[in-house]
C-alpha cells in the first residue's frame, strides 16, 4: 500500500466566500446556501452534489497518497459528517482520514494562519517524524500532476512553481499571487507576497516566464517544524503563514526549497464567483461520476 502523506488545510474561516454574490451572478440558490454554511470545499459543486473536496481527495488517492490530515475548524461539522466522524484513522475508498482542529485563540476572530494550521496537523502526526509530506489548500483542486512531483521530489523542501500566464483567472487576482524568486538552479531565494511591478519583473525568468505560488508544498517534517513553532505574525494580516515559515528555512539553509515548474491551470473555489467556473470545470475534465469505484 503506498504511504503518501499529505496535509490538506480546510479550517479557514472563508471570509470571501461568506460575501454576497455579485449582482447577475448565475449561481444556484441551493450553492449559494451551502456556500453561506459549510466549509468551502464542502460546497456541492460536482454532479450528485458532490463536494469540492472529493476531487482533491481522488487526485491525491490516484498520485499514490494514502495517509490524509484535514485540518478543521472548532466549528466544522461537514467534513467529518462526510468523511468519517472519527478523530482519526476513517477509510474513506483507500484513504485513511484524520483531522487536527485549528481553534481560534480567546480574543481573536480568525483562526492563527495556515503556519498554525500545519503546525496542528504535524502535532497530531508525530509518527510522520523522519519523513516528507505534501500541504496544499483545499479549496484549490490541484492536478495528480502537481501532487506527483511533490510526492516524488527527491529534494527535502519543494513547491509547484506555477507558470502565470497558463492560470485561467482575471488579470487582477493573477496579479496578486506569489511570484517565485529563484536562482540558476531553481531553488527558491524568496517568495513575494502581493509584489509590486518591479517585484515581479525582478523575479522574471531568462525567457519571460513569471512563476508564482498556488499553496502547495513538500517538506521534511523534521526540518520544517521548528520553524512552524516560532513563525512570527504577518505585520498586517496578523497570521502565522507557511511562506514565511518557508522563507526562514531558505534563510538559514540556501538551496533548500526546490520549484518544480509547472504551466496548467488550478480551479479555485475562493468566492461564490468562481462556484459556476467550477462546475464548468469539473463536467468537463470528471465525466465519470463514480469515480471512486
Amino acid at each position: 500500500m503506498n504511504d503518501g502523506k499529505l496535509v490538506i488545510l480546510a479550517g479557514g474561516v472563508s471570509s470571501r466566500m461568506k460575501k454576497a454574490v455579485n449582482p447577475g451572478e448565475n449561481v444556484d440558490t441551493r450553492l449559494i446556501n451551502e456556500a453561506d454554511n459549510k466549509e468551502k470545499s464542502m460546497i456541492g459543486v460536482g454532479s450528485d452534489r458532490r463536494p469540492f473536496l472529493d476531487y482533491l481527495l481522488f487526485n491525491a488517492r490516484e498520485s499514490g497518497y494514502n495517509d490524509i490530515v484535514i485540518v478543521i475548524s472548532e466549528k466544522s461539522n461537514a467534513i467529518k459528517e462526510h468523511y468519517g466522524k472519527k478523530d482519526s484513522d476513517n477509510e474513506f475508498h483507500g484513504l485513511n482520514i484524520s483531522y487536527a482542529v485549528q481553534r481560534i485563540p480567546v480574543g481573536r476572530v480568525k483562526p492563527l494562519g495556515t503556519a498554525d494550521a500545519l503546525y496542528q496537523a504535524l502535532n497530531v502526526k508525530k509518527e510522520w517524524s523522519g519523513n516528507k509530506f505534501t500541504v496544499c489548500n483545499s479549496d484549490n483542486l490541484y492536478s495528480q500532476t502537481a501532487l506527483k512531483l511533490m510526492l516524488d521530489s527527491q529534494h527535502p523542501n519543494a513547491l509547484i512553481d506555477y507558470d502565470r500566464d497558463a492560470l485561467r483567472f482575471e488579470s487582477e487576482r493573477i496579479e496578486a499571487f506569489a511570484v517565485i524568486a529563484k536562482d540558476e538552479d531553481h531553488y527558491v531565494t524568496d517568495i513575494i507576497e502581493k509584489p509590486t511591478q518591479a517585484q515581479v519583473e525582478a523575479a522574471k525568468e531568462d525567457d519571460g516566464r513569471i512563476g508564482v505560488s498556488m499553496n502547495i508544498f513538500s517538506f521534511s517534517y523534521d526540518q520544517i517544524l521548528p520553524y512552524l513553532k516560532v513563525v512570527p505574525l504577518h505585520p498586517i494580516r496578523k497570521e502565522k503563514e507557511i511562506p514565511t515559515a518557508l522563507k526562514m528555512i531558505i534563510t538559514e539553509h540556501p538551496k533548500s526549497v526546490y520549484a518544480y515548474p509547472l504551466s496548467e491551470h488550478v480551479p479555485d473555489l475562493t468566492s461564490k464567483t468562481d462556484i459556476s467556473i467550477v462546475q464548468k470545470y469539473l463536467e468537463t475534465h470528471f465525466p465519470n461520476t463514480d469515480f471512486w469505484d
